[in-house]
């Protein structure tokens, strides 16, 4: 009898389970039920709300989630804002998700008491790895990074340069030059991409980092003097220089990885499911043409690469810091 009651519990107990977790077929097949909303930490008309719109336009696709993604902005504080409120507050089914970017989201979680971590967010896939450049008005009288720092030393602490925020890959790019140059800038952090780039445009500074895709679509409005990375952009900006080629020793901790993200406790069977269709739409051969097309740079990541990516990163920035 107590055999019998033993065996009746274990198969009550093997169909709940069965019931209480659907297959990833059977809930891929229900997901998504509605359009997926992607936040980006930024203002519209800046790089990453300009990537992310074009990223995700085949989303409706069968193919890929057969639903649309709808981009709208939280801006503020260099992405802190945005970030802020999508650790805390969106939704975990996977209709709610975000676009990251590294070195940002990192850099600020180490030096600011965020709500956001790599800890709680899950990477999907990454589109693009936009460097870090460093512009100046087009009547500046500078022409290279090294006659920029030759007068950076002559007039100490005189520089301004405006960047989209504290701790973004601008800011990182502003305080690696002081430091290889051994000189002092006055950074203005600006709130984004866009106002950072106007101060620019409108001279109310006398140089900036800015992102390579945003400065590209100035053309001649402004003078492109170096690109934060290890090696030159040959597709958009073959003729410019890096830091390095120039003497400085700056290397890629500043070039900006994008892509998207979810929260952690977002079901692993939506996590997976999205890391395999975004990862795919990020290689449509129409994303591709318009990302071209707009001066921005792609570099598709899987999941996997992308965690990788985030925890180097980490360890990285950690040290870069607390050195800089």
């Amino acid at each position: 009898m107590i055999l019998k009651k033993i065996k009746s519990s274990i198969l009550i107990a093997a169909v709940t389970t069965v019931l209480l977790a659907p297959s990833a077929t059977v809930l891929a097949a229900d997901f998504p039920n509605a359009p997926i909303q992607v936040a980006v930490a930024y203002g519209p008309g800046g790089a990453t709300d300009f990537q992310a719109r074009i990223a995700t336009m085949m989303a409706g696709n069968e193919k890929y989630l057969n639903m649309p993604m709808v981009i709208f902005n939280k801006p503020g504080a260099g992405g802190q804002k945005g970030w802020n409120w999508y650790a805390s507050s969106a939704s975990q089914d996977g209709h709610q998700l975000a676009a990251y970017n590294v070195p940002h989201f990192i850099a600020q979680s180490l030096k600011f008491d965020t709500s956001y971590n790599i800890n709680n967010l899950e990477p999907i896939a990454n589109w693009g790895a936009d460097p870090a450049v460093l512009i100046v008005p087009a009547d500046s009288p500078f022409n290279s990074a090294t006659e920029l720092v030759a007068w950076a030393k002559a007039n100490p602490g005189k520089l301004t340069v405006s960047g989209a925020g504290l701790y973004v890959g601008h800011h990182i790019a502003g305080l690696q030059l002081d430091k290889a140059a051994n000189i002092s800038t006055q950074y203005i952090p600006a709130g984004g991409g866009v106002p950072a780039m106007k101060m620019v445009l409108g001279s109310q500074v006398m140089a900036g980092f800015n992102n390579l895709s945003d400065a590209f679509r100035q053309g001649d409005r402004i003078k492109i003097l170096a690109v934060a990375d290890n090696q030159r952009e040959e597709t958009f900006l073959p003729n410019v220089p890096t830091f390095k080629e120039q003497g400085i020793d700056i290397d890629d901790s500043s070039v900006n990885f994008r892509g998207i993200m979810a929260r952690t406790g977002t079901p692993s069977e939506v996590i997976d499911f999205l890391a395999e269709r975004v990862h795919a739409m990020f290689q449509d051969a129409k994303v591709a043409g318009k990302m071209k097309a707009g001066g921005s740079p792609m570099r598709i990541m899987t999941r996997a690469q992308v965690q990788n990516m985030w925890a180097e990163r980490q360890v990285y920035l950690d040290g870069l810091l607390a050195d800089l």
